[in-house]
C-alpha cells in the first residue's frame, strides 16, 4: 500500500481513477433491485389475502433477510464472485416469480416462491448494495438509498397491470420473471467490486474526513467495529428492534390498502415507499440521521391512524364513505413516506455507529431482523381479518415506540459523559 493515504482517524485509502462504467454499474444495480420488487410488494398486494398467502410471504421475507448475510460474508472474502452470486440470484428470482403465478396450494408455490425466490432476492439485495457502496465510498448512504428505492417502487408496473386486468395476474408475474432473469443476468455480467480501500481520485479523502458540515450531521464512528464486537453493544440490538417493528408495519400496510380495492391508493403507497428512501437520505445529510429517522417513524405511525379512520365502520344512520376517500389516500401517502425510508437510514446509522470497514456485514446482521418483521406483518394481517381497527392501533404503537427511543441512541465507544 505504497500509495495509501490516511485521514485524521488513521483510516487508509487507495485513491485511484474512476472507471468509465461506474455510472452504468449503478444503474444496472438499480435495475436489478427493481426487478426483485414484485417478489415482495407485488406478492403482498396481490396474493397475501388469506392465511396460506400470508404464510408464504412471511417465509419469503425470512429467506430474503437471511440470504443477504452469508452472501455478503462470502463476497467480501473473495470466496464467491459478484458475477456468480448475481447469476444465482437471477435464476432463483426467476423461479420465485414464476412460482408466484401458480395457485397458492400448489407444492411449487412454497418451494419456488418462498424458499428459492426469497434466497434469490436476498442475494441480489445484499450484493447490489455492497457493490454500489464500494464504488461510491464518498457518498455510500445516498447511493444505496437510491437503489433500495427501486426495490420499493419497482413493483408499481405489475400492480397497475393487475389492477387494470385482474384476470391477468398470473401472466403479469410470468412477465416479471422473464424481466428479472434478463435484467439481473445483465447486471451479473458487468458488476464488480473495486480494489480494497479504493477511493475516487477526484475527491481528497483527508479533506472529506475533515468536512465539518458532514461531521455535524453524520459523525464518524469512535472506531471500526467487527460484527462480533457490534453484537456486544446495546446499539445493534436497538437498531434491529427498530427494523423489526417498522418492517412489520410497512408490509402490513401494503396488505391493508390492497384489501380496500383502491388500486390507485395502493400504487401511490408502493411508489412512495421506494421514492421516499432517497428523499430521506438527502434530508438526513441536512438535519442528521436520527432526527430524520424519528420523523419517518412518526409519519408511519400517523399513516396507521389515517388508515384506521378510513376503515372505521360507518355509524348507524350516517351516509357510507366512498371507497378510496380522502382518509385512505392520506393514509396511503403517510404510510408510503414512512414505510420504506427507514431502511437506508438504518443502514447509514450502522456506518455512523460502527465504522465503514465492516458496515456491510454489520448491516446484514441488522437486516436479518426483517425475518421477524415478516412474521409480525403476517400476524397483523391475520388479526386484521377480524378486527382491522385493533390491528392498525397495534401497528401505530409499533411504529411510534421506536420513534420515541431513537433520540437515546448514541455512538458506541464514546464516553457516556459526552452529550447526545
Amino acid at each position: 500500500m505504497e500509495n495509501a493515504v490516511r485521514d485524521w482517524r488513521g483510516r487508509s485509502y487507495l485513491p485511484g481513477p474512476v472507471p468509465a462504467d461506474r455510472t452504468r454499474m449503478f444503474w444496472l444495480a438499480w435495475g436489478a433491485m427493481a426487478a426483485i420488487s414484485p417478489l415482495q410488494y407485488g406478492y403482498a398486494a396481490l396474493l397475501a389475502k388469506e392465511a396460506t398467502g400470508l404464510t408464504l410471504l412471511a417465509v419469503w421475507i425470512a429467506c430474503q433477510a437471511a440470504g443477504a448475510l452469508p452472501a455478503l460474508h462470502l463476497v467480501r472474502r473473495g470466496r464467491l464472485g459478484v458475477r456468480t452470486s448475481l447469476a444465482a440470484g437471477a435464476a432463483l428470482s426467476f423461479a420465485g416469480l414464476a412460482a408466484a403465478a401458480l395457485p397458492l396450494s400448489a407444492p411449487g408455490a412454497f418451494v419456488g416462491y418462498a424458499l428459492l425466490g426469497g434466497l434469490g432476492a436476498g442475494l441480489v439485495y445484499g450484493v447490489c448494495g455492497e457493490v454500489v457502496s464500494a464504488w461510491y465510498p464518498e457518498r455510500p448512504a445516498a447511493r444505496v438509498g437510491l437503489i433500495t428505492g427501486a426495490f420499493g417502487y419497482g413493483a408499481v408496473p405489475l400492480l397497475v397491470w393487475a389492477g387494470l386486468a385482474p384476470a391477468a395476474t398470473s401472466a403479469a408475474f410470468l412477465v416479471a420473471a422473464v424481466v428479472a432473469l434478463a435484467v439481473i443476468g445483465t447486471a451479473a455480467r458487468h458488476l464488480r467490486l473495486p480494489p480494497a480501500l479504493w477511493w475516487p481520485d477526484d475527491v481528497d479523502p483527508r479533506s472529506h474526513a475533515l468536512d465539518a458540515a458532514r461531521l455535524r450531521t453524520a459523525p464518524e464512528a469512535a472506531r471500526q467495529f467487527g460484527p462480533a464486537q457490534a453484537l456486544r453493544t446495546r446499539t445493534l440490538p436497538a437498531l434491529a428492534l427498530i427494523l423489526t417493528c417498522a418492517g412489520a408495519v410497512s408490509v402490513f400496510d401494503v396488505i391493508v390498502v390492497a384489501g380496500t380495492g383502491s388500486w390507485g391508493a395502493l400504487a401511490v403507497l408502493v411508489a412512495l415507499n421506494g421514492a421516499s428512501r432517497s428523499v430521506a437520505m438527502r434530508c438526513s445529510e441536512l438535519f442528521g440521521r436520527r432526527r430524520v429517522l424519528a420523523a419517518v417513524l412518526t409519519t408511519l405511525a400517523t399513516g396507521q391512524v389515517l388508515l384506521a379512520t378510513a376503515l372505521a365502520p360507518t355509524p348507524p344512520g350516517a351516509e357510507p364513505v366512498a371507497a378510496g376517500g380522502p382518509s385512505l389516500w392520506l393514509g396511503a401517502v403517510a404510510a408510503g413516506l414512512g414505510g420504506g425510508a427507514f431502511y437506508p437510514l438504518l443502514a447509514s446509522l450502522v456506518r455512523e455507529f460502527f465504522g465503514a470497514e465492516r458496515a456491510g456485514e454489520i448491516h446484514a446482521v441488522v437486516y436479518s431482523a426483517k425475518a421477524l418483521a415478516g412474521a409480525g406483518a403476517a400476524a397483523l394481517a391475520l388479526f386484521a381479518l377480524s378486527t382491522p381497527m385493533t390491528a392498525l392501533a397495534v401497528a401505530a404503537v409499533l411504529a411510534a415506540l421506536p420513534a420515541l427511543a431513537i433520540p437515546r441512541l448514541r455512538i458506541p465507544g464514546l464516553p457516556a459523559t459526552i452529550p447526545l
